[in-house]
């Protein structure tokens, strides 16, 4: 593609890097938060879901940018990480000061939801070893200077965590893009982590400072029109076919305003009830629009890390592929599968995804 261009593998350690926070998952199964007696633990989080997805159903070589309070939890979550095949080299280790006053790791309770009872998450994540992170904190000229990234990826939901989490996004972006690392950002609003430093203005401030090193932008038009102020005359709360030309809409404006952009990405999701969604994806590459096979009633067990897979898809598809179409069409495949499996990451593999893509069902393989 002639916008997009990526270092060589060879002159890198890392084909992608994210940095975010990583959570404890506690999940109940088929059950409920409330009344659970046992619960099930994973790793997950919204920029860290990507670059395990990279390395665990596309083989790149993956690394994440995070931190840990040292303790048992923080070791369970580096354990979980090196199951995922990420490098934990570059985590940060904050001492503990054994009963979590000063620094802690973050917990994520979730239901998978069912039928008419939707997905919960319940977060406990105020005052975390990542959350605390600062400008300043992390050599990026060493990561991006000398061992070298091809991509970078990483996300509101950090930018969102603390007063100066911000901060340390903006200072990655801009150091990344001096090296020639491609920047790809999934806005990912969650209003509930804003509204307590500045709320959707603050939101909007910071987001659109980013935005400014930003090279592929990921959101629906809810993070589209909340963290950039991007309006979608006519659409609704799913964007559906119906909305595809709004969509469009609303893209030329962002691009008018942030022509650094040479790629965007949507996840268009139709929810009929938490285990049957409408499924598909659209992107905007270098001025044209390429929209995936849509997937109506997909049946969904675990919805939580279905945009992250379709992320580390989209971008397996730019960086290795450098085909639009391929791209989009491998991000909802893998998208779709993640959420057939318990968890926020990936379970699938590169040949599932390409039997997806190439139109293959759900026979039995033998």
């Amino acid at each position: 593609m002639r916008l997009l261009q990526v270092k060589p593998a060879d002159s890198c350690r890392y084909d992608i890097l994210s940095l975010g926070e990583v959570m404890l998952r506690l999940d109940p199964g088929e059950g409920r938060i409330r009344t659970a007696r046992q619960f099930r633990a994973w790793e997950g989080g919204g920029e860290y879901n990507v670059a395990r997805g990279l390395r665990r159903c596309f083989g790149q070589r993956a690394a994440v940018v995070t931190a840990f309070a040292r303790n048992e939890v923080g070791l369970l979550m580096e354990d979980f990480i090196f199951q995922g095949g990420v490098d934990t080299a570059l985590i940060k280790w904050v001492d503990y000061d054994g009963i979590g006053r000063t620094v802690r790791n973050g917990l994520n309770f979730t239901e998978r939801g069912f039928g008419l009872r939707g997905a919960v998450g319940c977060s406990d994540r105020g005052n975390t070893a990542a959350s605390q992170l600062k400008k300043g904190d992390i050599d990026w000229e060493y990561i991006f200077g000398e061992l070298g990234v091809r991509w970078f990826h990483t996300g509101g939901i950090f930018a969102a965590l603390s007063e100066t989490t911000g901060d340390v996004v903006i200072e990655a972006a801009q150091t990344a893009q001096k090296y020639g690392t491609i920047v790809s950002y999934d806005l990912n609003y969650r209003p509930s982590l804003w509204k307590g430093f500045g709320g959707l203005d603050k939101c909007r401030e910071i987001n659109r400072e980013i935005a400014g090193s930003v090279d592929v932008m990921i959101g629906n038009e809810e993070d589209f029109t909340a963290c950039l102020g991007f309006e979608v005359d006519g659409a609704d709360e799913n964007l559906t076919d119906l909305d595809v030309a709004s969509f469009k809409k609303m893209i030329d404006k962002a691009v008018a305003d942030f022509p650094n952009f040479k790629a965007t990405a949507t996840t268009m999701r139709g929810v009929k009830t938490a285990t049957i969604n409408d499924w598909g994806a659209m992107c905007w590459v270098d001025g044209q629009f390429y929209t995936s096979v849509q997937r109506p009633n997909l049946e969904i067990m675990d919805r939580v890390g279905g945009g992250d897979s379709f992320a580390s898809g989209f971008i397996y598809g730019l960086m290795q592929l450098g085909d639009p179409q391929l791209a989009v069409d491998y991000g909802a495949a893998h998208g779709a599968l993640a959420m057939t499996t318990p968890g926020d990451t990936t379970m699938a593999s590169l040949a599932e995804v390409e039997k997806i893509v190439g139109g293959g069902g759900a026979r039995v393989d033998r």
